[in-house]
């Protein structure tokens, strides 16, 4: 068998425990102790449950994509290889992915980059950028096929007449928070005057996409102001904090983005009102005056002077009355301009016109182009009261003028 150096020793059980198939891809779950984070970056630690434990290493450059910064008694979730450390003979677990295990783990990820972002300055309301009164076009970052993306376009068809555009976004799951990155820098390259950025409902696991560090930063960086609208009112996500306004629902945040038109109206109506008695009691005062002053001079000069005021009087009179139906009516045909536009970019206009939207099976994929499907791939169409699951029998490209293809 001949005789092993203690380096020699070591470095066949590395090898050995290396080519095992099942050690170099492994999931383990445990509770971190003993943890101590080097001034290189990385971490050395002991992963232990009741009964074992085992030594592990995470180098800087996992720690760098990690989403929580680990602390000693943090139960976890870890993937990596098993690996001997030859110096020592100590064989261990040499870390590529690191999760926290858990709701309370999540509560522990979400408290700790909550200070982060804190201390960073991202939540100071003193650069809050302010929601505009009255916008011409707001964006929305969310899911196109969600109750929320409904909820908002129907209180904003209510309100008030204005510009939607809508960027499609994915809000659950672990390719949310880049979906949800893009479609916000996507809006602020647009002309839009304020985003809303959410989503329904949800468990703190289908609320995490608004917890990430990502989303966040976006937020922040945003020149256009963002209302976040994550969930329901009692629902609070890093996002919120972020964000220029929260709303604790998607239909608040359509009723924070824009005014009412009703009380709009209202509010026309009493300028209008007042501008009338305002001018009444003008008049008034003028007539009293023409009255005190037709006592002190002479009767003929007196005549001519009340009939060329009376006469100016009722010009004013004629004037104003004019002038305020002029601008009752600019006000109707403006809102009525803006009342057409909203109907003729509303995606749900479309489909009441009688066009539908291809869908990938699942919902989630549009279909832009003969090259997005293939032969026997099953679509949906949506149309304005429902969906129709087709196939694809053949593809013909360019514009085709025949019922069936060849």
């Amino acid at each position: 068998m001949g005789i092993y150096t203690v380096s020699q020793l070591n470095e066949h059980i590395k090898q050995l425990l290396c080519q095992d198939p099942l050690l170099s891809q492994v999931w383990v779950r445990g509770e971190i102790s003993n943890l101590t984070k080097h001034s290189s970056g990385h971490y050395y630690f002991t992963l232990k449950d009741k009964g074992s434990q085992i030594s592990c290493v995470s180098f800087r450059s996992t720690n760098r994509s990690l989403k929580f910064e680990p602390e000693s008694t943090m139960k976890v979730l870890i993937f990596g290889s098993l690996d001997v450390y030859t110096v020592r003979g100590q064989y261990q677990i040499h870390i590529l992915d690191m999760r926290p295990d858990g709701i309370g783990e999540l509560y522990k990820a979400y408290e700790q980059l909550r200070k982060k972002l804190e201390d960073e300055g991202l939540f100071d309301k003193v650069r809050k950028k302010p929601v505009p009164r009255f916008p011409q076009r707001i964006g929305i970052a969310t899911s196109p096929t969600g109750a929320a993306v409904h909820d908002i376009l129907h209180v904003l068809r209510r309100r008030y007449p204005v510009d939607v555009l809508l960027a499609p976004a994915i809000v659950q799951g672990e390719m949310s928070a880049p979906s949800i990155v893009k479609a916000l820098e996507l809006l602020n390259r647009a002309n839009v005057d304020v985003i809303i950025v959410g989503r329904g409902g949800g468990s703190l696991e289908d609320l995490w996409s608004f917890n990430e560090e990502s989303v966040a930063r976006a937020i922040y960086e945003s020149r256009v102001p963002v209302i976040s609208a994550v969930g329901h009112e009692t629902d609070y996500t890093i996002a919120d904090f972020t964000a220029d306004l929260r709303a604790p629902t998607p239909s608040a945040a359509a009723e924070m983005a824009v005014p009412d038109s009703t009380d709009l109206k209202r509010h026309i109506s009493s300028l209008s009102q007042r501008m009338e008695k305002a001018a009444i009691r003008h008049v008034s005062d003028l007539s009293d005056r023409l009255d005190y002053l037709s006592g002190r001079i002479g009767p003929e000069k007196l005549s001519e002077f009340l009939r060329q005021n009376y006469q100016r009087v009722d010009e004013l009179n004629v004037r104003l009355e004019r002038h305020a139906g002029r601008v009752m009516e600019s006000k109707r045909s403006s809102l009525g301009s803006l009342a057409g536009r909203l109907n003729a970019v509303s995606p749900l206009s479309t489909l009441e016109r009688g066009y539908c939207i291809a869908m990938s099976i699942d919902g989630v994929r549009p279909v832009r182009s003969v090259d997005d499907v293939a032969k026997g791939e099953s679509l949906s169409l949506k149309v304005k009261d429902g969906a129709i699951l087709c196939s694809v029998n053949g593809i013909t490209k360019g514009i085709v003028l025949k019922d069936k293809p060849d």
